[in-house]
């Protein structure tokens, strides 16, 4: 079935869902749950909130509404629990000026938590996760590495500090970096989740005529990542990413073990990755840092080649 006013539907792997309601109108739609990746069921809920708002964000869209996705063990965990990672979601939905107006839950063996999105955004405005063009630059606005601390939490083998930053980032809406992005000339954006920076810029190109070249030398990422890749402790979603985008990824030699695993280290609730001509990189940066967005940097550029492929230098 098709339908002239779907602006973005399921024909390649975009963020979310656009649908156009009128010349001036569209909605976004998304929806995304996890499971915990923290400790604190408050931190959790606010984590899950961030994450599943980001789609809409990455779209160039404003988020306006939520609803709740629960899934919960009630049999074998304390219902206070789930009290907290609600509040703590409600929290973040409060901070973001989304207006939570339902849900629905289930009993389920493994706690999971999420929201089903909807923003709205001008039908000539949306930001797709595709259209690089040569010689453009890419932003990224977070620092990689979380998934990697996180497993490393699993195993009780970081430190309380690392961890207590790496759930702050997650916590970081990316609704401010959307803004900025949304008042400069922008060709396409993603968010970082979980096919990690390498998987994320792959999609970005796939079945283009164009390359993106990353600098793995600018590109942020958690100092304590680099010794907890270097010990081993890293996620399984971390191969199947290097897997299964092999035969896209061209990586030179003299780039790190490590940071190979950064690249394609999985995220949760990561930052931007923004693709914008080269004359506007500099005036959006400086932005960002002027609002806080310290660890946003330029990490990349788009080529003319090797076609459809991501090349590491």
């Amino acid at each position: 079935m098709t339908d002239p006013n779907l602006i973005i539907g399921m024909d390649r792997s975009e963020d979310a869902g656009v649908y156009k309601l009128s010349d001036e109108l569209a909605i976004v739609q998304s929806i995304d749950f996890f499971t915990p990746i923290v400790d604190d069921p408050y931190q959790f809920g606010q984590i899950a909130v961030a994450n599943s708002l980001s789609d809409v964000y990455a779209k160039g869209g404003r988020p306006l509404t939520a609803m709740n996705i629960v899934c919960f063990p009630v049999k074998t965990m304390d219902i206070s629990v789930l009290r907290e990672i609600l509040a703590g979601g409600l929290n973040k939905m409060r901070e973001a000026e989304v207006l939570l107006i339902g849900g629905h839950s289930v009993e389920d063996k493994e706690l999971k938590y999420g929201l089903s999105v909807t923003g709205t955004i001008h039908p000539l405005r949306v930001i797709r996760n595709t259209g690089c063009n040569i010689g453009d630059k890419l932003i990224l606005t977070k620092p990689l590495g979380v998934g990697i601390i996180n497993t490393a939490l699993k195993g009780d083998m970081v430190d309380q500090e690392t961890v207590d930053k790496a759930t702050r980032c997650m916590m970081t809406l990316n609704r401010k970096a959307s803004e900025l992005m949304q008042k400069t000339v922008v060709h396409a954006c993603t968010d970082v989740t979980g096919f990690g920076l390498l998987g994320h810029a792959c999609e970005m190109i796939e079945d283009t005529e164009v390359c993106i070249a990353i600098n793995s030398a600018a590109v942020p990422y958690f100092p304590e990542a680099k010794e907890l890749a270097e010990m081993g402790l890293v996620p399984g979603g971390l191969y199947r990413n290097r897997d299964f985008r092999a035969q896209m990824v061209e990586i030179d030699e003299k780039v790190d073990a490590f940071m190979i695993d950064i690249l394609f280290d999985p995220q949760t609730s990561g930052g931007l990755l923004i693709c914008l001509p080269e004359e506007h990189a500099k005036g959006l940066l400086a932005a960002m840092h002027e609002e806080g967005i310290d660890d946003a940097a330029v990490i990349g550029e788009v080529l003319d080649g090797p076609k459809g492929k991501v090349v590491v230098r």
